[in-house]
């Protein structure tokens, strides 16, 4: 037998297991971490990717919009903001000059207090922060529709700025493609109707993890983007992109910089190469943790890891996902979807003759259920878990293994998953 310690909510689960049953862990591969992080920021911004070099594009007491990422994506937005706020101080942008937008896309609202914990307590007391609130439509304009009809409505505080940065991490999107990149605007800074005709096209089996290319959901986010992007290219506005990439501990491996779209290419194929790892065949049982918080503070983020799990596991099998869930199933909506309709046929039915936001991450967690079981072990309220259809929830990996024997019988073996939320297992 051999100990194993996985993140689990704002801690670990240690547990046992025979060795002789482990398939593979799934860990990232080694790659040098980021040791000197302004470093790091200075080396991307100085030498971006398809645009000129941020102190060709800053001009002296110009303005100057920051994206930022919500609570639910981790970023550590509080290293690398202080560098660039500091940095464009230094080519003549005052602090009054310059301001936060969080892309919430459809999240609910920021309080002051996650802000500050977002960027810092140092950026938070110079800087202007706003939450982006898909709810309120005065908040919004318009820069017309995309050929899949998508009404293109974007948050107007990143609209009126000489510069825009969009900053973040890319990690796998389990529909979208990746992550990053466009994400900052649309979804991030969009609409409610934006995001929820955008998102209907998740249930388009071209979209998926990893694809860009004859994706629909990708697709019309880039055309949506662009849409806006190059509106404000005509009121001199540039858009500037920020984005990293970080390890299964949030340490920064790499830094991406420039245009939205070439940058972001470049660093997607980083993302391949770190979070992409092979596996010699699918397991009877898969152990999968998020990574802990923020990505199992809810059932709403931790589908994702779902998603990735399910790729180690065979037909039939069980996924024992440990994620804390300490905000609960993070959408009402979500909850009362599986409720009401008690089924993975009846969701995806309702789903497809209409596309709600919410009810579309009923659908996204119980399709899997059509491949594999699922048992959680979580602090999620037992009664909730039942309602959308999982398995089992329960304290512990050894009851989650006990559970899974009704499945698998006693003999099975495993694919262990430490870090389930960025690493994507590919079968040999």
């Amino acid at each position: 037998m051999k100990e194993f310690t996985f993140h689990y909510g704002r801690g670990t689960k240690t547990f046992a297991l025979d060795e002789s049953k482990i398939i593979k862990e799934i860990r990232m591969p080694e790659t040098p971490v980021m040791e000197d992080i302004p470093k790091g920021v200075l080396e991307a911004i100085y030498h971006p990717i398809g645009t000129e070099p941020i102190d060709k594009l800053i001009k002296p007491g110009q303005t100057v919009t920051f994206i930022c990422n919500d609570p639910t994506r981790v970023a550590n937005s509080f290293d690398f903001m202080p560098v660039l706020v500091n940095e464009l101080n230094k080519l003549g942008i005052p602090d009054e000059n310059m301001q936060i937008v969080f892309s919430l896309g459809t999240h609910r609202l920021m309080t002051h207090e996650e802000m500050v914990e977002g960027v810092g307590a140092e950026v938070a007391s110079r800087l202007k922060m706003f939450n982006s609130d898909a709810k309120i439509p005065e908040d919004f304009e318009y820069f017309g529709t995309t050929s899949r009809f998508t009404p293109v409505l974007i948050n107007k505080h990143i609209c009126h700025s000489d510069h825009i940065i969009l900053t973040g991490t890319i990690v796998h999107h389990y529909f979208s493609g990746y992550g990053g990149g466009r994400k900052a605007v649309l979804p991030g800074c969009a609409a409610m109707e934006t995001v929820r005709h955008n998102h209907s096209f998740m249930l388009d089996p071209a979209s998926g993890l990893g694809k860009m290319d004859g994706n629909p959901v990708y697709d019309d986010q880039m055309e949506g983007v662009a849409l806006w992007a190059e509106a404000m290219k005509k009121r001199g506005t540039s858009v500037f992109l920020f984005n990293a990439i970080l390890d299964a501990e949030h340490r920064f491996l790499r830094m991406f910089a420039g245009d939205y779209i070439a940058a972001h290419k470049e660093a997607c194929k980083f993302v391949d190469q770190v979070y992409g790892v092979k596996i010699p065949q699918q397991a009877d049982v898969v152990i999968v943790s998020c990574g802990g918080y923020p990505k199992d503070i809810n059932v709403y983020q931790m589908q994702k890891t779902m998603d990735n799990a399910v790729l180690a596991c065979r037909e039939g099998g069980v996924v024992i996902l440990l994620a804390e869930c300490e905000e609960g199933s993070g959408s009402a909506v979500l909850e009362e979807t599986c409720r009401r309709l008690g089924s993975v046929d009846a969701i995806e039915k309702e789903i497809r003759n209409r596309f709600v936001i919410g009810a579309n991450k009923a659908y996204a967690v119980t399709r899997l259920f059509k491949k594999a079981h699922f048992i959680l072990v979580t602090a999620l309220d037992r009664q909730i878990a039942k309602d959308m259809l999982f398995d089992g929830a329960v304290d512990t990996v050894e009851e989650a293994l006990a559970a899974a024997e009704q499945y698998v019988g006693k003999d099975y073996s495993v694919v262990l998953m430490p870090t389930g939320s960025l690493t994507v297992p590919l079968v040999e």
